[in-house]
């Protein structure tokens, strides 16, 4: 049992380390404007975050879940039909987020198609 002064610090402190569904993490939410609420969803960093097995469990399940209604759509759709790409597993703790793929867009391809027939950029 702590039994000195409760310093702004170690308040701060206590908070932060409060888990995401207590009722003052939820509050704090809550407080926040749809700018800084969608702010805050843009920069999340779920590998930072402290996961438990139950939430490790149900993040596997998740992409099971995806992964298994991709596979049904790809099997069931027509020959001409888009799907689109795969799903992306759900960042895990300890997990550097994937890098985005470049895309090639038409300044790039003409560079490119000057490049390989041998014309300088």
């Amino acid at each position: 049992m702590y039994r000195g002064k409760l310093s702004w610090r170690r308040l701060r402190v206590l908070i932060q380390h409060l888990p995401p569904e207590s009722a003052t993490m939820t509050a704090l939410r809550n407080a926040l404007s749809d700018e800084e609420l969608a702010e805050q969803a843009e920069q999340g960093e779920p590998e930072r975050a402290r996961w438990s097995q139950a939430e490790q469990l149900l993040a596997m399940l998740i992409d099971v879940s995806r992964s298994q209604l991709y596979a049904f759509q790809k099997a069931n759709s027509t020959k001409g039909a888009r799907l689109g790409p795969p799903p992306e597993p759900i960042r895990r703790p300890g997990a550097k987020p994937r890098k985005k793929k470049a895309r090639l867009n038409d300044a790039g391809a003409e560079t490119l198609f000057r490049l390989i027939n041998g014309g300088a950029a």
